[in-house]
């Protein structure tokens, strides 16, 4: 054979292959490509999907956080306004509780000064008329004498 026969007949068994390829084997390759092409551009969509959403879950949470603090604050500043409110009304009941108990104390005090200048007078009394017996050498009656012992009891 010559060298142009067997190059005619390569080229005729190359177009074969070149048909044969392209009927038979390219269109379940293109398949798969494309079918790879779709899933990786689903995924890509996915991704992008999953982005925006995790975007708007990062704004949804930080949205949440700050009306969390806010709240926190507001209770916290309701907080320390009540105990301030607690504080004072304590501080107002243990006024009044110690001014009872200084109005108690004085009272208690005016009534045991009370009782002892009587317990005094009637001591004084006793002495004086102890004195005016003596003074005087004999028995003074103290019943006889109880208009006189009254009145020495008032003036002093």
């Amino acid at each position: 054979m010559s060298i142009n026969a067997t190059l005619f007949v390569q080229a005729i068994v190359f177009a074969i292959l070149v048909w044969f390829t392209m009927k038979f084997v390219w269109p379940p390759l293109a398949a798969a490509l494309d079918e790879r092409a779709q899933k990786i551009a689903d995924g890509l969509a996915a991704a992008d999907k999953a982005k925006s959403e995790l975007a708007a879950a990062n704004q949804r949470v930080d949205a949440e956080l700050a009306t969390s603090r806010n709240e926190t604050a507001i209770r916290l500043a309701d907080a320390e306004r009540r105990a301030l409110t607690i504080i004072e009304e304590a501080k107002a009941r243990a006024t009044e509780e110690g001014n009872k108990i200084i109005a108690a104390a004085k009272a208690e005090a005016e009534q045991q000064t009370v009782n002892a200048r009587e317990t005094l007078r009637e001591q004084v009394a006793a002495l004086a008329v102890k004195g005016a017996e003596q003074i005087l050498r004999k028995e003074v009656n103290a019943g006889v004498h109880a208009d006189l012992l009254n009145r020495l009891k008032t003036e002093l």
